[in-house]
């Protein structure tokens, strides 16, 4: 009996330490997204999908943001999930 409680009280830890390990990722249900070629930045990209935003530098947080980014190192070949239109700061 003591071995079976020790092994619920062990699976019951291992849940709760998994479930504080998941990172918090971004709904990306519906935002369009690009994929990113050879020479493109942050800034290209804005400058594509969002050529009249009056703040290129929020929209470039905001990709940061939905796509879990540390810093503005981007690589080809990726798929990156832009805001939407409707959605820009």
């Amino acid at each position: 009996m003591a071995l079976l409680s020790l092994g619920g009280f062990w699976l019951g830890t291992r849940a709760v330490s998994l479930a504080n390990v998941a990172p918090a990722v971004p709904s990306h249900a519906g935002l369009p997204w690009v994929t990113v070629h050879e020479g493109d930045t942050l800034w290209t990209i804005v400058d594509a999908v969002a050529p009249e935003e009056n703040d290129p530098g929020a929209v470039v947080t905001e990709i940061k943001r939905l796509n879990g980014l540390p810093d503005s190192l981007i690589r080809p070949g990726t798929r990156l999930y832009v805001p939407s239109a409707r959605a820009l700061p």
